[in-house]
């Protein structure tokens, strides 16, 4: 039953990953359709195609690499991208110029498809009786003795209300700044009783999982997962948003990019969270496909060749100074980041498997010894001496 179990939640992970790829990349084959365009491929994955089918002479694949996806456009695509899509399609008569708006409507058209996709789930959760929403504010229950926040004068009743100027609501929002942060020292503002208390406090990180802990916790008595605080949809799309620009916005800050950088979760981490939520709650589950699909369609609109906001840059070089970017600059930028993003993407699988390796290996260290000391308790009850000197 649990192996039944375990291979319909693999599945279920795979379903919905797979739809948040489909859902962007149907939004530029359909615009990208409406508008005239020719399109040669719609894929779902990168590199060699493990499945094929071409209807209307467009080719319909699933390929190989299951980290995205894309619609081959040939008046969009730059050359550079032809070795991460797999190939050109040979033989195809030369396409017509696209102008720069339509190229633009068809880049923006993928990230709205995931906008879209978040704002339904964001409505389907906020009027499902059984999905759990609510803040976990920032105010600490609980301080483990000897552990950073106790070293650094952090007491269960205070609430935290900045990191390092940073201002926090949410027990999220202070988790975000302490890994931000990393183990450098941090100035934490606090409210205690009433007084406003400014603590220093360094964050130890932990060397299993790789994040940084101040052994603090706060529940509120909040049932509701980390990414489902709003019933609101707005205010929960929004909140979606936020979460990605801080973590942009470090990324690009000197002082905090190294730490934020060592934060970041790959595509196994992303599918390892999927798949937790999936056994544990199907409502929590879309919420994270939803918190998903919002990071997505932010991330694909960053100003980088082979992201649609690549697209959307070149269009508006052409639209502002009335003449395309110089031909051997897109390709080349196109190809370099494309190998950046491929570099990026296998240093970040591998550290999340080097992560969960270790984590289960120390789950299966704790299961060992739990089991041993359960049993040394058992031979202790049972254990009846020969000999009873006390009498």
């Amino acid at each position: 039953m649990e192996l039944l179990l375990t291979v319909v939640s693999i599945i279920a992970c795979i379903l919905l990953f797979s739809f948040a790829i489909f859902i962007h990349e149907f939004g530029h084959f359909i615009v990208a359709k409406k508008l005239g365009l020719r399109v040669d491929r719609f894929s779902i994955g990168f590199g060699p195609a493990l499945w094929k089918k071409t209807i209307g002479g467009v080719e319909y694949r699933i390929s190989a690499i299951p980290f995205g996806g894309y619609v081959a456009l040939p008046q969009l695509d730059p050359e550079g991208t032809k070795a991460l899509e797999g190939g050109d399609k040979g033989g195809a008569a030369p396409a017509r110029e696209a102008t720069p708006l339509v190229r633009i409507a068809v880049a923006v058209a993928g990230p709205m498809g995931n906008v879209v996709l978040a704002a339904a789930l964001a409505v389907l959760l906020a009027v499902v009786p059984g999905a759990h929403f609510g803040e976990r504010l920032a105010e600490i229950d609980l301080v483990e003795p000897g552990g950073p926040a106790d070293i650094g004068g952090l007491q269960a009743g205070d609430r935290v209300t900045a990191v390092n100027g940073h201002a926090v609501r949410t027990f999220t929002d202070m988790q975000t700044e302490v890994q931000i942060a990393g183990e450098k020292e941090a100035v934490f503002s606090v409210v205690r009783g009433g007084t406003n208390v400014t603590l220093s406090i360094a964050a130890k990180r932990d060397k299993v999982t790789g994040g940084c802990y101040i052994l603090a916790i706060s529940t509120n008595g909040v049932r509701a997962a980390a990414w489902m605080p709003e019933r609101n949809p707005l205010k929960q799309l929004a909140w979606d948003a936020a979460q990605i620009g801080r973590v942009l916005k470090a990324l690009v800050t000197p002082k905090e990019a190294k730490s934020a950088a060592k934060a970041l979760g790959g595509p196994v981490m992303i599918a390892e969270g999927l798949y937790t939520q999936v056994r544990r709650n199907g409502w929590d589950a879309l919420g994270f496909l939803r918190f998903l699909d919002v990071n997505l369609a932010i991330l694909n609109l960053l100003p980088i060749p082979v992201l649609d906001g690549g697209l959307i840059l070149f269009a508006l070089f052409e639209l502002l100074f009335r003449r395309k970017p110089p031909k051997k600059l897109t390709d080349g930028l196109s190809m370099a980041f494309m190998w950046l993003f491929l570099a990026l993407m296998l240093a970040l699988v591998w550290r999340d498997v080097s992560r969960s390796r270790r984590m289960h290996r120390a789950a299966a260290d704790f299961e060992r010894q739990a089991e041993a000391r359960e049993r040394a308790e058992e031979m202790s009850r049972n254990f009846k001496p020969a000999f009873d000197f006390g009498k």
